[in-house]
């Protein structure tokens, strides 16, 4: 018998208010892996780093290390179907391994797509494998007023938000996969004021947009020794004329200067930009 186990206790719960399962406990069933489903509503497509974790399943399937895909019961075209809310690549790898017939699966209440995004979201928030972007995929799903606010934040000024890095078209001007600073920019500055900054950057065509560009515009256009000079469009035309050797300059003065990349590139473009403002006067 080891001496090093220890049984699972509960911890106190001074303090906190615990809540009823507003869902009945899920079931398990036995199934076969390629009756089911993937909804992309809230599902990312599979990459070729996710096809190298599935082929890495295949090789090494072994049950010990099996984690049971959690699941819903959904409807399509009249038909009851199971569709998978996370361990996509669980389950393609046993569709695929010859030796696999049967695996099997948690299946939680989710009746529609909504509450399934929304599970999908409860199951992955704390894990490092499901990025910002694909949760804000998810969260639009499930109708999230944060993640519709900042589509149409978006939206309004000309950009839109890409589903994953490699979903880029063209030169990618106008379009962004920053949901998290575009998402803290919204926080701090509200969505009207928001799409003003990100317009700046759209207007100059310039792509794909970056959590850097979008800062360093939020801090010319906020911080006084810079927006008290230089009117939204003079910004705009210096990204314009300087395009990528703003980034290249950037990185030399923030080097010397020992300052950060986004705010050593909102002073080069402020340095370029034309000066047509005046300072308003300060009460002493």
């Amino acid at each position: 018998m080891q001496d090093n186990v220890r049984p699972i206790a509960p911890v106190s719960i001074a303090g906190l208010n615990p809540q009823s399962p507003p869902t009945g406990m899920p079931i398990f069933e036995l199934v076969n892996p390629a009756d089911l489903f993937v909804d992309p509503a809230y599902q990312r497509n599979i990459s070729e780093k996710g096809m190298r974790q599935i082929r890495r399943i295949i090789e090494g399937f072994d049950w010990a290390s099996f984690k049971p895909p959690i699941c819903a019961y959904s409807e399509r075209d009249g038909e009851t179907i199971l569709k998978v809310l996370d361990g996509q690549h669980t389950a393609i790898a046993a569709a695929s391994n010859p030796h696999i017939n049967q695996i099997p699966i948690m299946i939680v209440e989710a009746s529609n797509t909504t509450s399934q995004a929304k599970a999908f979201i409860g199951q992955n928030t704390d894990r490092l494998a499901v990025t910002t972007l694909q949760l804000h995929q998810a969260a639009l799903a499930a109708a999230d007023e944060d993640a519709q606010t900042l589509e149409l934040v978006c939206a309004r000024a000309n950009i839109k938000v890409m589903k994953s890095p490699n979903a880029y078209t063209g030169t990618g001007a106008r379009q962004t996969i920053a949901v998290k600073q575009v998402e803290a920019l919204i926080a701090r500055r509200g969505p009207m004021f928001a799409r003003e900054i990100l317009e700046v950057l759209a207007n100059a065509e310039i792509g794909p947009l970056t959590a850097s560009q979008i800062k360093a515009v939020e801090m010319l256009m906020t911080e006084p020794k810079y927006s008290d000079f230089v009117f939204p469009d003079d910004i705009t035309v210096a990204m314009i004329d300087l395009l990528s050797a703003a980034e290249e300059e950037a990185k030399i003065f923030s080097a010397s200067h020992k300052i950060t990349f986004w705010r050593a590139l909102g002073i080069t473009w402020f340095q370029k930009a034309k000066k047509r403002k005046q300072p308003l006067a300060r009460v002493a």
